[in-house]
């Protein structure tokens, strides 16, 4: 049987939630930033960066419940 003790559950939580803070930001900055400077963005990038605000929110939003609370209680 391995020993999952060694995983570090709050690391993972943290850098889950601050990898989906990276991507909405960065997908909301692209946005924004690509409309002002280029007048619009062609349908692909538009695409491309509101599936990284959502994933972004998705990773932020179930990274701490799945290694803060989940892994914890099922190991």
């Amino acid at each position: 049987m391995p020993n999952h003790a060694s995983r570090d559950y709050s690391k993972l939580a943290k850098t889950g939630f601050l990898i989906g803070v990276a991507l909405f930001a960065v997908g909301g900055l692209g946005e924004i930033a690509g409309s002002a400077v280029f007048g619009g963005l062609p349908g692909w990038e538009q695409t491309l960066l509101f599936d990284m605000e959502v994933l972004g929110i998705a990773f932020g939003l179930f990274s701490p419940f799945l290694f803060g609370i989940v892994a914890p209680l099922v190991e």
